[in-house]
Parts: structure tokens; sequence; C-alpha cells
């Protein structure tokens, strides 16, 4: 398989990373499935697609009819065998093995053997995922970063079955869709979240323990150490549930007691204070995008 050879992508998952891959491949000029199981999941992940193009079109960057043609390239299904003609597919579901590993065997059995299965993981073992296709050295992981329209990084995974073929290949075309790979190999957490992920969870402690508001916290990390957001804040954008997943992998692969996640995490999670994305995390939002 050659990046000329590849026209059309699938994307598993219309969540905000899922939704925010579809985006930027259709900005390419790649003709996009997007999957999700529901209507309502696929209904919300165009809006935060087309919410997305809308602030592009604002800042005269794009026009409107330019806009509309992007979102009319992403065709939604909730047949996951819509995928069967996909050049590549980019999985970007739920943080749980047990899923990813049950959607890469239905993907291998429907896909053309030839094609790369990526997934956007931010923290499992890309290899035990591969383990669960007939062809482990063409699963990957390409680890998006959200605001994935915004931030230019992806993280290409090898895979201990990994071929280097297909770690060339998820590269160029990553850079294809106007992104700027690493490659890194498949150690919990990879490079960002293996060193970001403990930052937020120590500020979690930090608030747990009396040390300042979540606001004192936040702003002592932006004006004391330049930081773009504070740390809480950017629990808040990730995902407290996906703050927490990433902790429970970094805990239990390295059983180091430095990532022990902070217990006001998993008490958020249990509220349905998840960030952004439901409104309410460490702070209150009025636009859940």
């Amino acid at each position: 398989m050659k990046l000329e050879d590849i026209k059309v992508v699938g994307i598993c998952g219309s969540g905000t990373m899922g939704s925010g891959i579809a985006q930027v491949c259709a900005q390419s000029g790649y003709k996009v499935i997007l999957y999700d199981i529901s209507d309502e999941a696929l209904s919300r992940g165009l809006n935060i697609i087309k919410k997305s193009l809308s602030r592009i079109v604002s800042k005269g960057k794009m026009t409107q009819e330019e806009a509309d043609a992007i979102a009319g390239g992403i065709k939604t299904t909730k047949d996951l065998n819509s995928l069967k003609d996909s050049d590549i597919v980019i999985e970007a579901v739920f943080e749980d093995m047990s899923v990813k590993k049950e959607l890469f065997s239905k993907l291998d059995e429907i896909t053309r053997k030839e094609i790369i299965l990526a997934t956007n993981t931010s923290s499992l073992s890309i290899t035990e995922i591969s383990k669960s296709t007939s062809r482990p050295d063409k699963v990957v992981g390409m680890h998006f970063f959200n605001p994935v329209p915004v931030l230019p990084l992806v993280e290409i995974v090898k895979g201990l079955l990994t071929s280097d073929e297909t770690v060339d290949l998820a590269y160029d075309f990553a850079k294809r869709i106007g992104k700027s790979p690493i490659k890194t190999k498949d150690q919990p957490g990879f490079i960002v979240n293996r060193i970001l992920v403990p930052y937020m969870n120590e500020a979690a402690w930090a608030y747990m323990e009396g040390v300042g508001s979540v606001e004192e916290i936040d702003e002592a990390m932006k004006l004391g150490a330049n930081m773009p957001i504070g740390p809480l804040a950017l629990i808040d954008l990730v995902g407290v549930d996906v703050t927490l997943a990433v902790l429970e992998v970094l805990y239990r692969e390295f059983g180091d007691p430095k990532f022990r996640p902070a217990p006001i995490l998993r008490q958020l999670v249990r509220a349905g204070r998840l960030g952004r994305k439901t409104g309410w995390g460490f702070y209150r939002y009025e636009d859940r995008t």
C-alpha cells in the first residue's frame, strides 16, 4: 500500500477525537466515512465538525462554500460494513482495551488485508490491540491531540509487531493531512501523556489537599510557568474520564506509585462531571464544545 493509494478514510467513533480526525482528513481532500453506533452520536459529531468549520469561516480562513463542501465529504454510517472499501481506518472509540480489541477483530474481517488499521489510543498497548487481528504488522498507533483541527502533533506508535513500512505510511499520511508526526515506541502513555498526565494528576492532588483553589492552581501555572492553559482546565478539556483512564494504565503498567490517580478524579467521573463535554468538571461550562 502506498500513500497515493489512500483515497477513502474510515473513522470509527464520532466523539470529540473522531470528529476532529474526520474533519482534518476531509479538509485534506479525502473522502471520509464516519462510523458510530447511534444516530445521536453521529449527529453530535457532525455538529462538532460544523461548529469547528464555522469558526474557521468566521476568521476569514475559509469560505462558507468550502466549509459546506468539506462537511459534505463526510459520510456517516451505523453499519460497520460500510468501512469495507476504506483505504485506511482510524479508530477513536472509548479508551477500553476489550472494546478496541473487539472492534479491531471485526475490522480485520471487513476490510482489505493490505490496509492499515490505526488506533488513536492515548495509552493502551498497540501490541495487544494488534493481536486481535490477523495482520498485527499493519496495526499502528496514530495518537492525535485535542482539539485535533488545531494541535499539530500526531504520535506514530510502533507496536512490537508493527512493520517499519506501516509506521512510515502512517507517518506520511499524518503529514499529508497537515500534521507534524513523531515516531515513538509502544510504551504506556507514549511520550506526551507519560510526561503530561502526571503533571495534571499532581494538580488534582494539590487541589484535594487544599494547596489552592481550582482557579489559583491554574493561574499559578499559567503565570508562573507560562503554561497556555492551567492543568485542571486541561483535565476538563481532555476529559476527566480520559485522564483517569490514562493514569490507571500508567499505574498498572509501570507499578509506580507516582502514577496513582488522585481520588477526586474518580469522584468526578462517578458524578458524571467529565469536563467540557458534559458542561461540568473542575469548572462549569456554557458551551460544551
